[in-house]
């Protein structure tokens, strides 16, 4: 019924016109016309790939072979890279085409997309009778809106403890994080290497299927790289979850600052579980408590790590102070480079990892980080799925807690635990708040269980069918 050219056309026009919302860094509306172009004649010669025509974002750590990749920071503002990152190439090959390089928080360190150089995204959603602009999570923060506010119908996102989920339920999109080593970070800015991974926002569960089975796969240039099949996945989202144990774990139920909302949220998505076959049991993770400050011992160190080679030597901005010694070009460039909250975590890294402080904090998270894993382990012995929401609450206002780091990491509270055992985990919009803000429902899986995932999180999306995710005015 319509060409690639006019779908692209479509996002582009669209794109142009939510410019407020600041969703992405660079542009690449003019290569997207050109490749939808060729998308066409694909299709007329019978050559049409699985993902053919397809408009996407990408978040902007992803790199892109002579597109600008800034990681949201002033270190990278001016960064051309010479090579494509494989995530970024897999979809390629199967046919998406790129708009745009999609903004986020700088180094991808931020739970609201306030800590990007290039200035915070606006999320597409408006509470009711309210002119406030909201965030739209972070750090994937200019993926999430891309697709929520149809500038794309699906976009790249990262997830390290919690980056594509806690968006995803802030914008009322479907978002996914594979099993740790399932995608491949070759060529992604890395923040923190043992938690960092690649997933997708999509506005369906089938359509992050058909995108998951176009990402993953194993990679040799990249050392934690999993060599294991990729399943077929879009099957599993028209497959019924009757018979499916759902764990709970009811010990988290009473957790601080968690809004009463999304406490009926969660019950109200058991009985959607409910309705839908699937079995309710009982589950627990009594170290998950634990699992915010032990991320932020060992996340801060892996960047403190993975940041020192911004130094003004090789690449990335350098001061243009003169007359300085080496130590004093290093100092003055990263004083430059980096903004608060990334000055910050390195820091906090390179403190915990001092010869003084290396056993109290980073080898007490480690060991932490094992317990944490092995809570999950001992839950799928009794369940397929564990349920917990993404976030303690809806979307807050722009710049609300921005003063108190504390405030923001506590949003993360749900998405960690899973991040640290590295599951595969999802987000579903399964309710409205009562100012008509989207909500969402987690859904974590065990490790390469990525099939089972998306046929629960398919089978909580039917369930919530009625509701409409699609923000005022779109």
């Amino acid at each position: 019924k319509f060409t690639a050219l006019e779908l692209v056309d479509a996002h582009i026009k669209q794109a142009e016109k939510e410019k407020r919302l600041n969703i992405y860094i660079t542009e690449t509306f003019e290569q997207a016309r050109e490749k939808a172009k060729i998308a066409d004649q694909n299709y007329q010669d019978g050559k049409a790939r699985t993902l053919e025509g397809i408009p996407v974002a990408v978040k902007d750590l992803f790199c892109t072979n002579g597109v600008k990749t800034t990681a949201g920071s002033k270190m990278l503002a001016n960064f051309v890279p010479t090579y494509e990152s494989t995530i970024s190439k897999n979809i390629a090959d199967h046919g998406t085409i790129m708009i745009g390089k999609a903004n986020m928080d700088e180094f991808a360190m931020g739970s609201s997309n306030m800590t990007s150089y290039f200035g915070n995204v606006i999320n597409p959603w408006k509470a009711k009778n309210s002119d406030q602009d909201l965030v739209p999570g972070g750090s994937s923060g200019g993926s999430s809106a891309a697709v929520s506010g149809f500038t794309a119908m699906a976009a790249l996102g990262s997830d390290t403890g919690g980056s594509i989920r806690q968006p995803a339920a802030f914008t009322g999109t479907f978002g996914v994080k594979p099993t740790y080593g399932r995608c491949s970070r070759w060529g992604m800015v890395a923040f923190s290497s043992s938690l960092d991974q690649a997933g997708v926002f999509t506005r369906s569960v089938a359509d992050s299927a058909l995108m998951l089975q176009a990402m993953m796969g194993f990679d040799e240039k990249d050392s934690t790289s999993v060599n294991k099949q990729v399943p077929e996945l879009l099957s599993a989202c028209e497959k019924s979850v009757n018979g499916m144990k759902i764990g709970v774990p009811v010990d988290l139920m009473d957790m601080e600052g968690v809004s009463p909302e999304i406490i009926k949220m969660w019950k109200d998505s058991i009985e959607m579980m409910k309705s839908q076959g699937a079995e309710i049991v009982e589950v627990k993770l009594p170290h998950a408590k634990y699992a915010l400050p032990v991320y932020y011992v060992i996340a801060p160190a892996e960047a403190s790590s993975n940041l020192s080679r911004y130094d003004g030597v090789r690449y990335g901005h350098r001061t243009e102070k003169t007359g300085l010694n080496l130590e004093e070009m290093y100092i003055a460039t990263r004083t430059e480079g980096f903004g608060e909250e990334v000055k910050r975590r390195i820091m906090i890294g390179a403190y915990v990892l001092s010869a003084s402080q290396i056993e109290a904090y980073y080898l007490k998270a480690q060991k932490m980080r094992r317990l944490i894993a092995n809570d999950f382990q001992e839950a799928y012995k009794k369940a397929d799925i564990i349920l917990l929401p993404s976030t303690p609450t809806a979307a807050f206002g722009i710049g609300e807690k921005q003063d108190d780091p504390i405030a923001m990491y506590v949003n993360d509270i749900f998405t960690i635990p899973a991040s640290l055992a590295g599951l595969p985990c999802s987000s579903v919009p399964v309710a409205l708040s009562g100012k008509g803000l989207p909500l969402g429902m987690q859904l974590i899986a065990p490790a390469f269980d990525e099939y089972n995932l998306l046929r629960a999180s398919a089978g909580l999306e039917r369930a919530a069918r009625n509701i409409d995710f699609t923000p005022g005015g779109f």
